[in-house]
């Protein structure tokens, strides 16, 4: 089952649960999908989605000065994969990069992001690189 499967799913199983957080959470999650011109997301697709509308709620809370302690985070990060921790990046990056073949270390991020894909936060692996 797809992650987008899951997400249609669940909304219906909140909707007959009367769970508002979960529902109005899940609907704005499908509206994203319906956006899209393929009627069918990838896995890969609905992540890199799930994964824009948290940070454009963090945006929004940070604005407005509220906690960034949200249910409508919660509830979509829940369909994220586990992120890699840091010490897990950083073993990978000392065990498979040759920092000789790169100008510089940043220029490592390509591999490194195309081997973590979605379980890797982007200005984590600068971060780590910066500190090698």
């Amino acid at each position: 089952m797809t992650i987008q499967e899951k997400i249609k799913q669940d909304l219906t199983a909140a909707i007959k649960a009367r769970d508002e957080e979960k529902k109005n959470a899940l609907r704005v999650a499908m509206g994203e999908f319906g956006r899209s011109d393929k009627k069918s997301l990838s896995d890969d697709d609905v992540i890199n989605i799930l994964k824009k509308l948290i940070k454009s709620e963090r945006e929004m809370l940070q604005q407005t000065g509220e906690s960034e302690d949200s249910p409508f985070i919660d509830v979509i990060a829940a369909y994220l994969p586990p992120m890699a921790a840091e010490s897990e990046i950083t073993a990978w990056i000392k065990g498979n990069i040759d920092f000789s073949q790169f100008n510089s270390k940043m220029q490592a991020m390509g591999p490194i992001m195309k081997h973590f894909g979605a379980q890797a936060d982007g200005n984590m692996v600068k971060e780590i690189l910066k500190n090698l």
